[in-house]
């Protein structure tokens, strides 16, 4: 097989930064993300340059890919391994929730979601996710406040803050299991549509794995608004994402996640 030509790598590249970008807020806000200037970037979107090896770096972390997103397109690399979820152990088990997530059941757009705190019980966080659908999948991706993490411990830059989903179709609602990179930390959430004027909240929980802590929770109500597509509700929901005390909760919010009353 004769070896790629310049010109081929970088098409090839251009091509699966488009697709990949497609799961992003806007490019603007990844390159800033990536710490990338907005020209160069539509350079490499546009097949024109290829990044220096260490903004290709950045670009996989970022994305969760490796190297091979230059030399191949992007589907040929995603099925390249079959889904564990079709494996025949657990394909009629697991497979139909991915299959039957449709977008009248959980439509694909900005959510902003509040619930308490895991590590501090007098304290709420709130938070914005993307819902996006691919290769005939359903998933979720966002990015935990900075003081969020910084209150845990750890970095706060956006590949330690990142994180991502698997949102299928479940009994009553929807069940959704997010990690960040390399598993560090995992929780499942389920959520359920509750009457409201736009038919546009969700109310749930989410859970932690993690052991049992005297000063920590493992499970908490969290209640999630739909905003569509709409940026300038997304941008205003980031604005507010970190802890905040029970009385920054906006209202309805507050009423969802009965406060007062303990998690059964």
């Amino acid at each position: 097989m004769p070896a790629p030509s310049p010109s081929e790598l970088r098409n090839t590249l251009g091509a699966n930064l488009r697709e990949l970008a497609k799961s992003t807020e806007s490019i603007s806000a990844l390159c800033r993300d990536l710490g990338i200037n907005r020209t160069q970037f539509n350079r490499y979107l546009s097949g024109e340059s290829f990044p220096r090896p260490d903004v290709l770096f950045r670009i996989c972390q970022y994305f969760n890919v490796d190297a091979r997103i230059i030399l191949e397109p992007l589907e040929d690399i995603a099925f390249r391994t079959q889904s564990l979820l079709n494996h025949p152990e657990i394909s009629d088990f697991l497979a139909p929730g991915v299959t039957q997530m449709t977008e009248l059941l959980f439509p694909s757009g900005f959510y902003q979601f509040s619930r308490r705190s895991f590590s501090d019980n007098t304290a709420f966080l709130r938070g914005l996710v993307y819902v996006y659908r691919k290769d005939g999948a359903t998933f979720l991706r966002g990015f935990e406040a900075r003081e969020a993490v910084e209150h845990q411990g750890l970095r706060s830059d956006p590949h330690t803050r990142e994180f991502r989903g698997l949102v299928r179709a479940a009994e009553g609602g929807v069940a959704i299991v997010i990690s960040r990179q390399q598993a560090l930390s995992t929780s499942f959430n389920f959520l359920a549509q509750v009457p409201s004027f736009e038919n546009n909240f969700f109310v749930g929980y989410a859970a932690r794995t993690a052991q049992e802590s005297p000063t920590g929770t493992r499970v908490a109500r969290m209640v999630c608004e739909y905003l569509a597509h709409d940026g300038r509700k997304a941008r205003a929901a980031a604005r507010t994402a970190g802890l905040c005390k029970v009385e920054d909760l906006a209202p309805f919010h507050r009423t969802q996640l009965r406060v007062d009353e303990p998690f059964n």
